[in-house]
């Protein structure tokens, strides 16, 4: 079986759209503090099609050897782009602490921008951390998103709303610190070079 070469990124480019859809549509699902539960619902659904792409695109590259450094730089741009959505969407909506998701989008911008500073000399592909810690974050947001409270209730959903969003903050830190500590070290073989 053959596929088009361009797919994986294609389908990585397409997160990009899909981030600006599902951020409008849940605020629109969220608006004035009065949810509209079908919007609601269509932006969670979005959110975890979208996120579940990043791992079809991948999966595609590394099977049918089309792993590219287009598809490096551009895959964890397009992830941050429609997580940080989610997080700034939930904060904008008051479901999420700012405080929690200002650290979260300091650590991904800081190091999206690095990654483009590096980009001529060499591109950084994603770490192992730095994917479980999208996976985390992505299972938050869509926990986050998706509006169980209706079924569960409120507290016990916010709970895990909570527990949650904490176990993606300290996985973002920490995939931070080792992103930085690979760079430094990187660097240091480089000049002993």
């Amino acid at each position: 079986m053959t596929i088009p070469r361009q797919l994986p990124n294609a389908i990585t480019i397409a997160r990009i759209p899909l981030a600006v859809v599902f951020f409008v549509l849940l605020l629109l699902g969220g608006a004035d503090g009065l949810p509209h539960p079908g919007l609601r619902w269509t932006a969670a659904g979005l959110f975890i099609l979208a996120i579940s792409t990043d791992w079809v695109d991948g999966y595609l590259a590394r099977r049918f050897d089309l792993v590219s450094d287009f598809g490096k730089l551009w895959d964890p741009i397009a992830d941050k782009l429609l997580t940080g959505a989610g997080f700034i969407g939930l904060a904008i909506l008051g479901e999420v602490q700012w405080w929690l998701v200002a650290i979260i989008l300091v650590r991904e911008w800081g190091i999206t921008i690095h990654r483009f500073v590096v980009a001529r000399e060499h591109i950084v592909a994603a770490a192992w951390m730095g994917k479980v810690k999208t996976v985390v974050q992505a299972v938050a947001l869509g926990w986050a998103l998706l509006p169980l409270h209706v079924l569960i209730g409120m507290e016990p959903w916010r709970i895990a709303t909570l527990v949650l969003m904490l176990l993606a903050l300290v996985l973002t830190v920490a995939s931070g610190i080792d992103y930085i500590a690979a760079q430094v070290s990187g660097a240091r073989k480089d000049r002993k070079a």
